[in-house]
C-alpha cells in the first residue's frame, strides 16, 4: 500500500484591501476550502491585518495579510499554486516548507527575522 507524502507549509496570503469584511472573510474561507479539497489539512491562521505594501501589486498599495498553516499532501502543492492564481482576489502568495507550527497567536516580522539570525548561526 502506497502512503502519501505530506508536507506542513506556511503560507503568507496577501487579499485585497479593499474588500469588505464579509468579502475578505469569504475569500478566506476559500483559501481554505481549496487547501482541504486537495486533501490538505488547516492548522492555523494568524490575521496580521491591513498593511501597506513595500511597492504597488496590481494598482494596491496596501493588502490583509494572513499567515496560513497547513499540512498537503506533497503532490498537491502544484495544484494549489495554479488555483491560487486564478482567485481575483488573492493579490499574492508564498508558500514554504516548515518543520512545526509555532505555538504563538501572534507573530511579528521581528521574530522571524530573529529567529532566522539564530538558525544561520
Amino acid at each position: 500500500m502506497k502512503t502519501e507524502k505530506r508536507s506542513l507549509y506556511e503560507g503568507l496570503y496577501i487579499l485585497r484591501a479593499t474588500l469588505s469584511d464579509s468579502a475578505r472573510e469569504q475569500a478566506h474561507r476559500k483559501i481554505i476550502s481549496l487547501i482541504e479539497s486537495l486533501g490538505g489539512t488547516h492548522e492555523k491562521t494568524i490575521d496580521w491585518g491591513r498593511r501597506k505594501m513595500a511597492y504597488r501589486i496590481k494598482g494596491n498599495g496596501e493588502g490583509h495579510y494572513y499567515l496560513i498553516y497547513f499540512s498537503q499532501p506533497t503532490e498537491s502543492i502544484y495544484e494549489l499554486i495554479r488555483e491560487n492564481r486564478l482567485n481575483e482576489d488573492l493579490l499574492r502568495f508564498m508558500n514554504v516548507l516548515i518543520e512545526k507550527v509555532p505555538e504563538a497567536d501572534q507573530i511579528t516580522f521581528k521574530q522571524i527575522v530573529e529567529v532566522e539570525r539564530e538558525r544561520e548561526r
